[in-house]
């Protein structure tokens, strides 16, 4: 699957998600600092869960992301959520696109937005950074370890996102969300796997300990823009699930990288790592723990197997929505079809953690 050329660049708006222009082309004038149309909008081929948008103008391009429009899940898609989390950060120096608007009037294009920079460089959609010379690909990854570390130890009060999520029992409250949300998509059906963690996983969370900081919900490097020519990030995209949590919670999900393999998502499984000149699981965790003060990762198999669930909820969520149509991308029937292999992937997780 190239998944490349299924999400670069733009195309033109899906019939779906057209909008009237002239009345964002207004909003822009009067809420954009130096906005100046005439205004062009084609679509993002990616952006599966919220439409996203390239707004272009003769002086400077934007990014516009917006609920999806139809019937939506309680709480899903909060475009007003990712806004405020990538203003804070920006304010504390983290990689982030500038946020430039954020409009809640549905009058405007039929759906909360918000408007931010287009930030140029590249999006690396495979794990092993292909189009990267095999000398440079572990500053790759090390920039991917560093940013996380640098997200993990911003004070959410500092950043004026105290309030941001619920402190504390962060598994609990999370298996049960996601379980909820997976048995209440009548429409995507029911998964053996998925059924059989929903019982093990809140008999087996271990104690989080209450630590709170402000997680990405799913750091992967086809969410980053990498500089052009260097090993640098400039922008950590997709906030949808971002919120306060625990940080090991986050750091596991960014390493299932290293437990998938690539024909489910952008994997790392059974391949040469070390020809390749990436870091090896236990390196990398090393790497992390080392700029968090951190002296190990305990029960690592329980997280990988608790993100493998949210991930699989998660593609359940996608079958979902292409069997009511408000599906955002094209290949989203494609990425549905990674559930039951994803479901059984964490269920091997699930074994590995004391499963039976």
């Amino acid at each position: 699957m190239d998944r490349s050329a299924q999400n670069s660049g733009t195309i033109e708006v899906r019939e779906a998600h057209r909008f009237d222009t002239a009345r964002l082309a207004a909003w822009m004038e009067r809420e954009i600092a130096g906005f100046s149309g005439p205004l062009s909008v084609e679509q993002f081929k990616g952006g599966q869960s919220n439409p996203t948008y390239k707004l272009t103008t003769p002086g400077r391009s934007y990014v516009l992301r917006r609920k999806p429009p139809g019937k939506l899940l309680p709480g899903a898609h909060a475009v007003d959520r990712e806004y405020r989390v990538i203003e804070a950060l920006g304010r504390q120096g983290f990689p982030v696109a500038e946020a430039l608007g954020l409009c809640l009037d549905e009058e405007v294009i039929g759906t909360h937005f918000y408007v931010m920079e287009l930030v140029e460089g590249r999006i690396f959609w495979e794990a092993t950074f292909p189009e990267v010379p095999r000398g440079e690909r572990h500053r790759y990854f090390d920039a991917m370890n560093a940013a996380m570390a640098q997200l993990h130890g911003i004070d959410p009060d500092a950043a004026g996102l105290g309030d941001y999520g619920k402190p504390g029992n962060y598994f609990e409250r999370q298996i049960g969300r996601w379980s909820k949300q997976y048995l209440g998509d009548v429409e995507a059906g029911r998964v053996a796997a998925m059924d059989r963690l929903v019982e093990w996983l809140p008999k087996n969370a271990p104690p989080d300990g209450g630590e709170a900081r402000i997680i990405h919900g799913d750091f992967r490097c086809d969410n980053m823009i990498f500089h052009a020519t260097e090993p640098r990030i400039l922008a950590v995209l997709d906030w949808e699930l971002s919120t306060l949590g625990h940080p090991l919670a986050d750091f596991s999900y960014h390493l299932m990288m290293y437990r998938m393999p690539a024909a489910i998502f952008t994997g790392l499984a059974g391949l040469d790592l070390a020809a390749l000149n990436i870091p090896s699981e236990a390196e990398y965790v090393a790497a992390y723990c080392r700029r968090t003060g951190r002296d190990e990762i305990a029960d690592l198999d329980f997280y990988v197997a608790f993100n493998m669930f949210r991930l699989a909820a998660i593609l359940h969520g996608i079958k979902g929505r292409v069997a009511r149509g408000t599906a955002a991308s094209a290949h989203a029937e494609k990425m549905a079809e990674g559930l039951e292999p994803l479901a059984d992937l964490a269920w091997e997780q699930a074994r590995r953690a004391g499963a039976s």
